[in-house]
């Protein structure tokens, strides 16, 4: 995948056939959309485009918003680079570009500098200054500019309309198994492993406490995970817990990520931690004691040993 920034490079491209959206996440339904571009490329004898942005545009256009991604810029680029698409266009997100219309969107940018000839949009997409334009609008203005415009059908999974919103909403209750099946892919976490409270070693199950930093990335609803775990400098990715709450048994008052890696001893303070999220075991709770805690964990540990079997 050739990638370029725009505001940096203005390459000489041949016509295009292209999409444009945020694409957080790089789902299931971003790849559907994705592949009907490659399809339709190829069958015309163009390249394919993916357009995007290096900021979503509530993180420029609102002062208090918070983010709430799937993925990291990085993330983004690297599952782009994975559906086999020619080329990807950053546009980098300023109040500037978010003044121009979809016409002079269309005109300055996908016309003049992309070289669109047919822009295929997601079924629920809508872009130019304040998002004010609907899809009749693109095709007219399409008309007039000499870009075809297409719209996608929905792509539907068990009868789920696959977005990312659903997939940060089925996150937020801990369903972190709906949104693998509709990413196509665990959702991960990354993080430096930080000094803790040491209560885990205690108990005879050492963690690794993650710091996520400002990635912006969605943290799943409080509670035990079965997961698997991978430091940078390895491949191998280990079955593991993570508990992603207070610590209620010992009195916390700020939210953790812990995550005990099974089968796995070592010094791992200041390395990079990678927690793919697979099944929820259950809720964050406070025992009565760190002996009925340390029971429960391991009845939790035969839980992922059972969860990864099936797997």
């Amino acid at each position: 995948m050739n990638t370029f920034f725009l505001d940096t490079q203005t390459p000489t491209l041949s016509p295009q056939v292209a999409t444009i959206g945020f694409f957080d996440g790089v789902h299931k339904g971003h790849r559907f959309l994705i592949d009907k571009v490659k399809s339709r490329a190829q069958a015309d004898g163009m390249q394919s485009m993916v357009i995007t942005f290096d900021k979503h545009p509530r993180q420029v256009l609102g002062a208090d918003y918070r983010p709430q991604m799937l993925s990291t810029f990085g993330e983004k680029l690297v599952l782009l680079s994975q559906t086999g698409v020619d080329n990807c266009a950053v546009i980098p997100f300023s109040r500037e570009v978010a003044q121009l219309s979809a016409r002079e969107f269309m005109e300055q940018v996908l016309r003049e500098r992309l070289h669109v000839h047919t822009l295929i949009i997601g079924y629920d997409n809508r872009f130019g200054h304040n998002r004010e334009e609907t899809f009749d609008d693109y095709v007219r203005y399409g008309r007039e500019l000499g870009i075809q415009v297409v719209q996608n059908e929905a792509f539907v999974l068990n009868g789920i309309n696959v977005s990312s919103s659903v997939i940060r909403a089925f996150l937020q209750e801990g369903e972190v198994d709906m949104a693998r099946l509709c990413l196509g892919y665990p959702y991960t976490l990354s993080g430096k492993v930080v000094k803790g409270f040491q209560e885990g070693r205690r108990l005879g199950f050492p963690t690794a406490n993650m710091d996520v930093g400002d990635s912006g990335k969605l943290i799943p609803k409080g509670g035990v995970y079965a997961v698997k775990a991978r430091l940078s400098n390895s491949m191998e990715m280990k079955r593991a817990m993570m508990n992603i709450g207070t610590r209620p048994t010992f009195q916390g008052d700020r939210q953790t990520l812990e995550t005990f890696i099974l089968d796995f001893q070592g010094d791992i303070y200041g390395e990079m931690l990678h927690v793919s999220f697979y099944r929820k075991l259950r809720e964050e709770r406070k025992f009565q004691s760190a002996a009925e805690l340390r029971k429960q964990l391991l009845e939790d540990k035969k839980m992922v040993d059972e969860q990864f079997r099936k797997l």
